[in-house]
């Protein structure tokens, strides 16, 4: 970096935000925020020279929730967009349409509310004519749905976890800290059928994304998920704190936790930074820098190795390299093909 060589532009940004931009034919769109979560920001860079052409207040709190951590922001979910207009959500603190021409609110919704206690960390998901967004908060733990040209709302799930946290008293523990979660769903083709597959504290769901009906659960003993499940093959790979390996069959139905979880990892798993595939594999890095290599089928691991730093962003994958960063913005690429770990 201090040479600058092969470095294109570099930009200063005026505030926090742990969300990955979106990108179209010349911006990157991402969300940001004060440091004290009062204002809520959406940004654009222009994707050629760095500029920052766009800096727009979206949202302002009187008197945001305090974090309680040194890990989160008030501008963790990333944005959405399509060719209508730039979707922005700050969990309870708000949801938005965007016109990325004039910057003016198509829609806003302050009432989609729960308790983060640590901070809105849940993206949301554009399908068809929905986005969707999940709130895993401590009071409440829901998934809704809202057209997307309208902002009204679609439907509303309940989680059914069992949380298993009920004092003598008859409520939640510490608050219900351990119902909080941080996942964002993603869509997983069962044959020719689309599920809604969402971890949340405890549990993992398959929802149908058009009416929001829960079709499947796992249950699990881990909590405040974050890694967003991907899939391939006819599988579903998870993290819950353990790293699952699903079966996709026409037989998820109901609780499915001994009948189709393939393979369990239980150790030395991704916190925040996803699980890529990569061929017949899966790379996933820890938050200290653990990298392992798994495959697909099994689970079992085929190389690991350390890099230095603290790992949150998810890498890039091109052809069988796999792109980190740290915290501190050193990039290592690593060769995923092979039986070692390879820089």
């Amino acid at each position: 970096e201090d040479s600058g060589k092969n470095i294109v532009w570099k930009t200063p940004l005026p505030e926090e935000g742990h969300s990955t931009p979106v990108i179209d034919d010349t911006k990157l769109w991402f969300t940001s925020a004060s440091k004290d979560g009062t204002k809520q920001y959406l940004d654009a860079v222009d994707r050629d020279t760095g500029k920052l052409v766009h800096h727009q207040l979206v949202f302002e709190n009187k008197d945001p929730e305090e974090l309680g951590n040194g890990v989160n922001n008030y501008a963790a979910p990333s944005c959405v967009m399509d060719e209508s207009g730039v979707y922005v959500h700050f969990g309870t603190y708000g949801t938005a349409k965007v016109n990325p021409q004039t910057l003016e609110k198509i829609w806003e919704r302050r009432d989609i509310n729960c308790r983060h206690f640590r901070g809105p960390g849940s993206s949301p998901v554009l399908y068809q004519n929905l986005i969707i967004l999940t709130m895993d908060g401590i009071d409440q733990q829901y998934l809704t749905a809202l057209e997307k040209d309208t902002g009204k709302t679609v439907w509303r799930t309940d989680r059914t976890t069992d949380y298993e946290d009920l004092g003598p008293d008859g409520k939640p523990t510490l608050d219900g800290d351990m119902r909080k979660a941080y996942g964002t769903p993603s869509i997983a083709m069962v044959g020719e059928v689309p599920h809604l597959v969402s971890v949340g504290s405890r549990a993992m769901f398959g929802y149908e994304p058009s009416t929001g009906k829960e079709l499947w659960t796992i249950t699990h003993a881990n909590f405040n998920s974050a890694v967003r499940p991907v899939s391939r093959d006819g599988m579903l790979f998870a993290n819950t704190g353990s790293s699952l390996g699903i079966r996709l069959d026409d037989q998820l139905k109901g609780d499915v936790t001994k009948s189709h979880v393939v393979w369990d990892r239980s150790k030395r798993n991704s916190r925040f930074s996803g699980h890529v595939l990569v061929g017949d594999r899966i790379v996933q890095a820890t938050e200290g820098g653990i990298v392992s290599c798994l495959d697909q089928k099994t689970g079992d691991e085929i190389w690991s190795g350390r890099l230095p730093g603290t790992y949150m962003a998810t890498p890039i994958v091109v052809g069988d390299l796999v792109y980190y960063n740290n915290e501190t913005g050193q990039g290592r690429v690593l060769k995923a093909s092979g039986n070692d770990m390879a820089l």
